[in-house]
C-alpha cells in the first residue's frame, strides 16, 4: 500500500502531511467527544432520569441528609469507587485511584430546603421532615443540588469507564448542608485531606436557573461572595404604649440603626466595591401597646475581600453602639453586636486554572457552550470556599444552565417570569442540566488527570 505522502505534491508534502496528522487528530477527537456525548445520552435515559426524579422526590435537610448520602453511596460503590459515608456527620467521600498522577476532587452538595413545593411537576417533593428543633417542616430541591449530586453519579460512571485513558486518583465528594453553610466545614474538621489526600485541584458546578438549559458558566475571579452573620440586641426601657416618654424604646432605636446601615455601603465602601448589609430580622415587643425593653436585629453581610469585610464588621459595631448613645442609653444598656454562625469566605477561582479549563471546553464543546456573558447581580455565597481556602488548592467553581430558551423567551414577551432559586415554584430542566454537567465535568477532569 502507498504511503499517504505519495499522493501528495512534493512542493506540498510537508505542509500536506501537517494537515493530514491534524486533520487525523481532529476527528479522532471529535469521535471521543461524540462517544462521550452518546454514553451519557444513554446512561442518562438507563440511570440518571430516575435517579434525578428519586433525588428530587426525596429532599432532606441540612445534616439530616442521610437516605440522600446512602443512595449516593450506593451509586457510587456499584461505579467501582471505594465510598466512606459519615464523612462530617452526613458527608459521602468516593475515591477512585488509577495510577501515578494528581489528586483531583470534585464536590456535590446534597440538602434541601423548607419549603412547600409547588411547581405542578409529577414529580414534585411531598416530604415533610422535622427539622433539629422538633418543628415538622416542608422539603424541597429548590436550589438544584438534586441536579449536582445526580451529575456526580453520572460523572463517576464516565470516568469509571475511561480509565484507560487518564491516570492519578479522582475523589467525589457529597458535601451536606450547603444551605447552613456548615457541611464543608465540617467535613474539614473531620480530616479530610488527611484521611484520603489532599486534592492538587478541586472542582464543583452549580446549576443556574437563570442560564439557558445546559450551558457552561466560568468566571474568572469570584461567582460567590463571603458572607457573615451578625446579631445586634438593641437594649431599651420598657414602657407604657401611652408614656413613651418614661422609656427608651428600642424598636425606635433599632429603626434608627437599619437606617444607618446602609449609609455604610453608600459612603464608606468604594463605589464599585460589592458590599450589602441586609437586614433579614427585626423582632420587638408582644403587644400594642407595650414598650418592649429589648429589640433584635439579625443581618446578613456580604464583601468579596477581606478589607471590604473588616470595614463593614467594624462599621456595624460602630453604628450600633454609638446610635445607642445617640438615643441617650446609658452604657451598660448600649447595644450588644454578635457575629454568629461560620463566616464564610468569598469563592475565588483560581484564574489560570479557569482560563485553562475554558479553553479546553471551548476546545471540545465549541464557544456555543458557553452561557452569553452578563453582569453578576447578586452576592449570593458558598461554602465550597472552606475545602479550597486555607490550604490553597487551585480551583473552578462553573455553572451549568438550568432553564430552556424557550422559556426566556416567553418571559421577554410578557410571559410567566422564570423562577429563582429557593422559591416554591423553582424548578430545573433536568436533562439537559444534567447531561452538560456531566460532560463539562468529565472533559475538565480528563484534562487535569490526563496521561
Amino acid at each position: 500500500m502507498k504511503s499517504t505522502s505519495q499522493f501528495i505534491p512534493k512542493s506540498l508534502r510537508p505542509f500536506g502531511l501537517a494537515m493530514a496528522i491534524a486533520t487525523a487528530f481532529s476527528s479522532a477527537a471529535f469521535a471521543a467527544d461524540s462517544e462521550l456525548k452518546l454514553a451519557i445520552a444513554k446512561n442518562y435515559n438507563a440511570q440518571l432520569k430516575p435517579l434525578f426524579e428519586y433525588f428530587h422526590q426525596n429532599p432532606e435537610l441540612s445534616f439530616m441528609e442521610t437516605n440522600t448520602s446512602a443512595r449516593l453511596a450506593k451509586e457510587l460503590r456499584a461505579a467501582g469507587f471505594e465510598v466512606t459515608e459519615g464523612v462530617g456527620k452526613t458527608g459521602v467521600v468516593a475515591m477512585l485511584k488509577n495510577g501515578p498522577g494528581p489528586l483531583v476532587m470534585l464536590r456535590a452538595d446534597m440538602d434541601g430546603l423548607p419549603l412547600e413545593e409547588k411547581t405542578g411537576l409529577s414529580y414534585a417533593s411531598k416530604v415533610q421532615q422535622k427539622d433539629p428543633d422538633g418543628k415538622l417542616q416542608n422539603v424541597m430541591h429548590a436550589c438544584g443540588h438534586d441536579v449536582h449530586i445526580t451529575s456526580l453519579v453520572g460523572t463517576a460512571v464516565q470516568m469509571a469507564a475511561r480509565k484507560n485513558q487518564w491516570s492519578g486518583t479522582l475523589m467525589l465528594v457529597g458535601q451536606p448542608a450547603e444551605e447552613r453553610v456548615g457541611g464543608a466545614a465540617l467535613m474539614m474538621k473531620d480530616q479530610i485531606w488527611k484521611r484520603f489526600g489532599q486534592p492538587k485541584y478541586a472542582l464543583a458546578f452549580h446549576v443556574d436557573s437563570g442560564s439557558e438549559a445546559g450551558k457552561i458558566t466560568a468566571e474568572e475571579g469570584s461567582p460567590y461572595s463571603g458572607v457573615d452573620t451578625v446579631e445586634i440586641i438593641v437594649h431599651g426601657v420598657g414602657t407604657h404604649g401611652a408614656y413613651p416618654h418614661l422609656g427608651k424604646d428600642p424598636v425606635v432605636i433599632g429603626a434608627q440603626i437599619v437606617m444607618a446601615l446602609q449609609a455604610i455601603v453608600t459612603r464608606e465602601v468604594a463605589p464599585r466595591e460589592p458590599a450589602v448589609i441586609t437586614v433579614g430580622s427585626f423582632h420587638s415587643g408582644t403587644k400594642s401597646n407595650i414598650i418592649s425593653d429589648e429589640a433584635k436585629l439579625q443581618l446578613s453581610v456580604r464583601s468579596e475581600s477581606k478589607e471590604t469585610r473588616a470595614l463593614l464588621l467594624s462599621a456595624i459595631k460602630r453604628v450600633a453602639i454609638n446610635t445607642g448613645r445617640a438615643a441617650g442609653l446609658p452604657e451598660n444598656l448600649l447595644p450588644e453586636v454578635f457575629e454568629r454562625d461560620t463566616p464564610t469566605p468569598p469563592t475565588l477561582n483560581d484564574i489560570p486554572l479557569t482560563q485553562h479549563l475554558k479553553k479546553v471546553w471551548t476546545e471540545k464543546l465549541g464557544k456555543d457552550a458557553f452561557s452569553k456573558p452578563k453582569m453578576r447581580d447578586g452576592m449570593g455565597a458558598e461554602d465550597f470556599p472552606f475545602f479550597v481556602s486555607d490550604p490553597y488548592i487551585p480551583s473552578v467553581y462553573f455553572s451549568i444552565g438550568g432553564t430552556p430558551k424557550e422559556d426566556f423567551e416567553r418571559e421577554s414577551k410578557g410571559g410567566p417570569a422564570v423562577p429563582g432559586h429557593h422559591s416554591p415554584i423553582f424548578k430545573i430542566t433536568p436533562e439537559p442540566a444534567v447531561r452538560a454537567g456531566v460532560e463539562a465535568s468529565v472533559i475538565a477532569l480528563m484534562d487535569l488527570l490526563k496521561k
